[in-house]
């Protein structure tokens, strides 16, 4: 078993119409976390009229949280482990600012088709004690649409 304890954090069937933080992690102070996977898809733009390319960025360094979303519980991968001692939001509209924010990844999403990435060991963002990361939806899609999602990380402390 690898070093670190992994959790994951999602939403379900949630109802997009505007740019947002979609995932937003803030790493505990006693240990990083690095970002394992990404997953999002949706069910509502099906036809080839509504298929459209949604940008899709990671970034990290924000010091302030945004003021909207909500806050999942990670749920570990070992079910029973330690609960996860950081904080998780999703779908914040009030994207997470301040600070020097780094974008590390960035990504142009086909809603006709899921949104994998599953990072290499040497691709892997880590991220140090206390500090946030976001997976970011940077414009609004053309039309509403119904999204699902999950990221995965381990913790490092």
């Amino acid at each position: 078993m690898a070093l670190g304890r992994i959790y994951t954090v999602f939403f379900n069937d949630v109802t997009v119409t505007a740019a947002q933080d979609l995932f937003e992690v803030l790493a505990p102070s006693g240990g990083g976390l690095e970002l394992l996977e990404i997953h999002l898809s949706q069910q509502t733009e099906l036809g080839d009229a509504m298929e459209e390319m949604l940008n899709i960025v990671t970034k990290s360094g924000q010091t302030t949280t945004g003021s909207g979303g909500t806050t999942p519980t990670a749920v570990p991968l070992l079910l029973g482990d330690a609960a996860f001692g950081g904080t998780c939001k999703v779908n914040n509209t009030t994207k997470a600012t301040a600070g020097t924010i780094v974008t590390h990844h960035a990504w142009w999403w086909n809603i006709r088709v899921p949104f994998d990435v599953v990072f290499t060991p040497e691709t892997c963002k880590f991220l140090q004690p206390s500090a946030r990361m976001t997976v970011e939806l940077v414009g609004a899609p053309t039309d509403t649409m119904d999204i699902s999602g999950w990221i995965a990380f381990r913790n490092m402390g």
